[in-house]
C-alpha cells in the first residue's frame, strides 16, 4: 500500500515536472520570437533614423537656403558698409 502511493506520489512529481519542462521550453520559444520581432523593430527605426539624418541634412543645406532666400524671398547680401558689428 505504501509503495503503490509512493510510486502515484513519485509518478505524479514526474508528470508535473515534465510538465514545467514543456511550459518553460514552450516560453523560452515564444519570449525568443518577440525578442526576434523587437530586434527587427530596432533595425527598421536606425533605418529610418538615419534616413531622416540625410533628410535633415539636404533640407539644412546652406546652398538650398541661401537659393530659397534669394528667389522665393527676394532677399539679398547686404552692403559691406550697412553691416553693423556688435560688440557683447
Amino acid at each position: 500500500m505504501l509503495r503503490t502511493v509512493s510510486l502515484l506520489a513519485l509518478f505524479v512529481l514526474v508528470m508535473a515536472s515534465a510538465i514545467s519542462v514543456v511550459y518553460s521550453k514552450h516560453l523560452n520559444r515564444k519570449l525568443f520570437v518577440e525578442l526576434q520581432q523587437l530586434n527587427k523593430n530596432i533595425d527598421m527605426l536606425n533605418i529610418e533614423w538615419g534616413r531622416l539624418q540625410l533628410e535633415e541634412g539636404a533640407w539644412a543645406d546652406h546652398g538650398r537656403l541661401e537659393k530659397i532666400a534669394r528667389t522665393e524671398l527676394d532677399m539679398l547680401m547686404p552692403n559691406v558698409n550697412s553691416v553693423v558689428y556688435l560688440k557683447p
